[in-house]
């Protein structure tokens, strides 16, 4: 038996995972959580092969929770499931302690593949996922201005070059504008940047563009 823990804030990303798992011929035992915090008590509390966790919840993101797990239970194998693409946050996962990378357009079977491999122990990234990972170990790997950000100004980075204001990303990560307004000039200190503008600039300009995948509905579809 494989205990999984589903951790996502959309409750038919939960529902469509779970009726997956149960359809596979493998035997799961299947838990649910609805933010980090949540995902927190249950693998403090518990038991778990593989925590199947997405990065953009609300409070405490995805990636401050893998790493809280992997400090308190280095045990439980976490394999990222979200909407962004690798390049956004891959490597950030895999040096926090993530066990695999996947993105949510992916089909039920290679979700199921990811699973099992992770919990045997095993890694689940894309070649050139790899490649990147192998070039960021490099002792004169040349880190650009947005590597230099912590997981949250990332976060909020991507959230900002998506063209969302303040307000709509505070109530997106369920968090203060005012914390979300000392986030951005942060971000705009460490990256030398003057305004939003300059902002999406970089985004673009650095290959950083990515079409919005398939929402919950299409997971519904599944």
């Amino acid at each position: 038996m494989i205990k999984v823990l589903i951790a996502d804030d959309h409750p038919v990303i939960r529902q469509g995972l779970h009726q997956i798992l149960s359809e596979r011929a493998e035997r799961f035992i299947i838990g649910e959580a609805e933010n980090s915090l949540e995902t927190l008590r249950h693998v403090r509390n518990g038991h778990w092969d593989v925590v199947v966790l997405d990065i953009n919840m609300p409070g405490k993101s995805g990636l401050d929770a893998l790493k809280q797990i992997k400090n308190e239970k280095p045990q439980t194998q976490v394999l990222i499931f979200t909407m962004y693409p690798e390049d956004h946050y891959g490597l950030r996962a895999l040096k926090a302690g993530a066990a695999g990378y996947l993105n949510k357009v992916c089909g039920p079977d290679t979700l199921t593949s990811a699973i099992l491999r992770v919990a045997q122990g095993g890694k689940y990234i894309t070649q050139s996922l790899a490649e990147k990972l192998a070039s960021a170990l490099d002792s004169d790997y040349d880190r650009p201005p947005h590597e230099v950000l912590t997981d949250r100004e990332f976060q909020i980075f991507n959230l900002l070059a998506a063209g969302k204001t303040v307000s709509e990303i505070a109530a997106e990560l369920a968090l203060s504008v005012k914390t979300i307004s000392t986030h951005r000039t942060k971000i705009l200190t460490k990256m030398n940047l003057r305004n939003n503008a300059e902002l999406m600039h970089y985004f673009l300009h650095n290959g950083l563009d990515w079409s919005q995948p398939p929402g919950p509905e299409a997971m519904e579809r599944n």
